[in-house]
């Protein structure tokens, strides 16, 4: 539904950018509410990720572990970056399977997309399914980035989303996709 037509939609009466860093940036709104009070939002402007959901031909995907420092641990999650400037969500799956897997697949369906965190950002993740998987090099993350890559049967990683082991919102929701999209 348009804003204009939203009966709870909020109007903006002022808007700051609070911070602006390499990777998003923060707003602080002062909002008229639909009931007439005003509030403070504070929201984080990202400029939305894909996420790719790479099955080889045995049943397995490929899986990363990576340090995430705001949690202080690592975790197992499916590859994914954040889209580059006016980049499409495909494009940008195709070129992070490639950069953080050294795989490129011949095959891509579109399972959908979601928004992780609408409380407090705008982001919106697009997950692709992407299949007949050809190693063409290896890893090459960004800059900073260290990424250790590995497979599982995508089986076990439904276990492990089930039972706490994956607690990555988008390794979780690419699974279940998945199962979805298998069983049809």
């Amino acid at each position: 539904m348009e804003p204009s037509r939203d009966p709870l939609a909020e109007i903006s009466l002022e808007s700051e950018r609070a911070f602006e860093g390499t990777f998003f940036t923060i707003h602080r709104d002062r909002v008229r509410c639909s009931d007439g009070h005003v509030g403070v939002r504070e929201y984080i402007r990202h400029p939305g990720a894909a996420v790719i959901v790479p099955l080889l031909d045995d049943d397995t995907v490929l899986l990363e572990r990576q340090f995430r420092y705001a949690a202080g641990r690592s975790f197992i999650e499916l590859p994914a970056g954040k889209l580059d400037l006016g980049e499409d969500a495909l494009a940008c799956a195709q070129r992070e399977l490639q950069e953080e897997t050294g795989y490129c697949a011949a095959r891509w369906d579109h399972l959908g997309g979601f928004h992780n965190a609408i409380g407090y950002s705008d982001e919106k993740l697009e997950v692709f399914l992407a299949r007949d998987l050809q190693q063409v090099g290896g890893a090459e993350p960004d800059a900073g980035e260290v990424v250790e890559v590995f497979s599982a049967p995508w089986r076990q990683v439904l276990v492990w989303a089930g039972d706490g082991t994956v607690t990555d919102v988008k390794t979780i929701i690419g699974v279940y996709w998945l199962e979805r999209f298998l069983s049809r």
